[in-house]
């Protein structure tokens, strides 16, 4: 809608991850030397954490375009709170194998299998676990004893792992000492800077096809910066907003004020979200209370029953025995 307003060849503040769009501010400049120097140990985990919306998606999307097919089979992974066995299974199935293999050992014998062909075509198999924040405890430990296999004098495969901040606290559990000390990269990617919030939006329009239409008054990607707080998501988020506001107020200058009041606007959608989520929660657990009482006195009419029951069988074989 807007993006033909403006003459543009792209929606440029899309929420959906594509490479075409990766900004190399410092922080994902940093983030992703990381990953290229974890790469280069051929060996271990390599951990990616940021708040949502931060550009861990982004990051990888720019590795897996740069990745030598030649060289790599890498598989990804977007768990949810899954078992160590269904973790395994998820694994297998990315990586080719047939499905069907129901019992463990099995299932181990063939992913080791696989990486052996891996390694004897001269490639490497890389991991990429989306979301670790999500996996319980037993099936981290789980992908750490997998990465214990040696093949040909080598490791299996080597892991990224790309969670919430959360998922470092997770790290420092003692029952995952084993898989930290097997970490041998690491960064928490970072909000971005209020230049870099400048670079992003004006790259990410430059892509799309932007010769300076609509413009943005001075101010502006401060505000911007500002309600967004550096976090790529929310930065698409507002500037989208400010785009097609733009569009339907036949503006071609995205100013400071619109910027703010449109911050504002999203803040009481996502407030007003909220409550409706709270009140949703509340009218269930009203049902539940409801429905609990309901139980509970069935439950004491069927004993009462029960009782009169046992009574009238205990009379009635009491004028028997007359």
């Amino acid at each position: 809608m807007y993006a033909e307003y403006y003459n543009l060849k792209a929606m440029p503040f899309q929420l959906t991850p594509d490479s075409n769009f990766f900004f190399e501010s410092e922080e994902h400049k940093r983030a992703f030397a990381h990953l290229v120097y974890g790469l280069a140990q051929e060996e271990g985990f390599i951990t990616i954490t940021g708040e949502i919306g931060a550009g861990k998606t982004m990051l990888v999307e720019r590795l897996w375009s740069q990745l030598d097919v030649q060289k790599f089979v890498a598989v990804r992974v977007s768990t949810t709170n899954v078992s160590g066995d269904d973790l395994l299974r998820l694994l297998a199935s990315d990586l080719g194998l047939p499905a069907g293999v129901s019992d463990k050992a099995n299932l181990l014998r063939r992913l080791e299998e696989l990486f052996s062909r891996v390694i004897s075509a001269g490639k490497r198999c890389l991991l990429v676990i989306d979301e670790a924040q999500n996996l319980p405890i037993a099936a981290l430990e789980e992908l750490r004893m997998l990465s214990n296999m040696t093949v040909h004098g080598r490791a299996p495969f080597q892991g990224l792992l790309l969670g919430q901040p959360q998922f470092r606290e997770m790290l420092s559990d003692p029952r995952l000492e084993q898989l930290e000390q097997r970490v041998l990269a690491s960064y928490h990617l970072g909000p971005l800077s209020a230049q870099d919030t400048k670079g992003y939006v004006r790259h990410r329009l430059t892509t799309a096809g932007w010769s300076g239409d609509p413009s943005f008054e001075d101010g502006a990607f401060g505000a911007i910066h500002r309600h967004s707080s550096g976090i790529p998501r929310k930065i698409n988020t507002l500037c989208s907003r400010a785009s097609l506001s733009g569009f339907l107020e036949d503006t071609h200058v995205i100013t400071e004020n619109m910027l703010h009041q449109l911050a504002e606007e999203l803040q009481r959608d996502l407030a007003a979200g909220t409550r409706e989520a709270n009140t949703s929660k509340l009218k269930s657990a009203e049902f539940d209370h409801t429905l609990d009482h309901r139980l509970l006195s069935l439950e004491r009419a069927v004993a009462r029953h029960e009782r009169t029951l046992k009574r009238t069988l205990q009379i009635l074989l009491a004028l028997e025995d007359i």
